[in-house]
């Protein structure tokens, strides 16, 4: 009896690929179709010559090929309305980061997968790195105390080579914005672990993205956690040349905790009171674009979940709601801020 999930994947580009190739490699999953609507030649689909391709999902849905869920990797604006289209067809979604460009849009997923009782999954793949799940397991478990502070800092690099002319990066109706579209997965990982914010001031700059991008590419946020502590987020995609770090550094009434590296996949310091902390697996490296470089490699665990939820063997690691309140803590940053300077 073939069990296996079939899925399909609408938008080829770097991360479609990814969601592709983890598809293809997983033996309970089935590649049914690519759909994009650039020319397949300029895709570098050369791996996918036996997978049917279509330049549209209209193009797709007259073909009658049967499918499970759709993986949607469009640019950020059209993740919504693609959602939306597919769920219309009773089918499970799996959206790419971030949800939405807004709450309001991010709800409307929320609403029409309940009338069609049908599961969307959103990608935030770094939840599944070692350092991320041992973060998790510290605070949930208490032996930090009383969180006092938290700082998170975002400094990459995103130049010319990345925003090219013929990119929807850098849009301000499809990109959203550096928050978005670069640092939405640490944003995630602060929220996984402390929840919302509140009294957020923000101040955004652009130092050298002029010509290159319709919003702010550096920025700070100063903020306060629901559940109590005060908190900061210092962000850049004006770094030269390559990516410099990403860390988060928590400060709390018995003990202190520094996760950096380029994607917070090393425990750089950690002393917390009557506390040994475990021996941790690597990290999977970031996400390989060539000139740069992207978060952990981690859509096979994606795609492991969504294969484990719809057999009944496990519950959503990001469910929706996780990515409606990303959504909306974006937002507040974005909204309690100036006009970039």
């Amino acid at each position: 009896m073939n069990n296996k999930i079939k899925f399909i994947v609408i938008g080829c580009g770097h991360i479609g690929k990814r969601h592709a190739a983890m598809i293809r490699s997983n033996e309970e999953a089935e590649l049914v179709a690519l759909i994009d609507v650039k020319n397949k030649s300029l895709l570098k689909l050369d791996a996918y010559t036996d997978i049917p391709f279509f330049d549209s999902y209209e193009a797709f849905r007259e073909a009658g090929l049967d499918f499970d869920v759709a993986n949607i990797a469009v640019p950020n604006g059209l993740h919504v309305p693609v959602a939306l289209e597919v769920l219309n067809d009773r089918k499970h979604v799996v959206i790419e980061k971030p949800l939405a460009l807004s709450k309001i849009d991010a709800q409307k997923v929320i609403l029409k997968a309940e009338e069609v009782d049908k599961k969307v999954f959103v990608v935030m793949q770094n939840r599944y790195s070692p350092p991320s799940v041992w973060l998790k397991e510290v605070v949930d478990s208490g032996v930090l105390g009383q969180i006092h502070m938290v700082q998170m800092n975002c400094f990459w690099n995103r130049d010319e080579r990345y925003y090219t002319p013929d990119s929807w990066h850098g849009s301000k109706s499809l990109d959203g914005g550096t928050l978005f579209t670069q640092f939405s997965h640490f944003i995630d990982i602060l929220y996984w672990l402390f929840g919302g914010i509140k009294n957020v001031q923000s101040r955004f700059y652009d130092f050298n993205h002029q010509e290159l991008t319709a919003f702010e590419d550096s920025g700070n946020v100063l903020f306060e956690l629901e559940r109590g502590g005060m908190g900061n987020l210092n962000f850049s995609t004006a770094v030269w040349d390559k990516n410099l770090e990403s860390s988060m550094t928590i400060i709390a009434e018995k003990g202190s905790i520094q996760v950096g590296g380029q994607y917070m996949d090393k425990v750089c310091y950690c002393h917390i009171q009557d506390y040994t902390m475990p021996a941790l697996q690597d990290t999977l490296p970031g996400n390989d674009y060539g000139h740069y470089k992207g978060s952990a490699a981690n859509h096979i665990y994606v795609i492991q979940n969504v294969i484990d939820v719809l057999h009944g063997k496990a519950a959503i690691t990001t469910p929706v709601q996780d990515g409606v309140a990303v959504v909306e803590i974006i937002e507040q940053m974005y909204q309690m801020g100036n006009n970039y300077m």
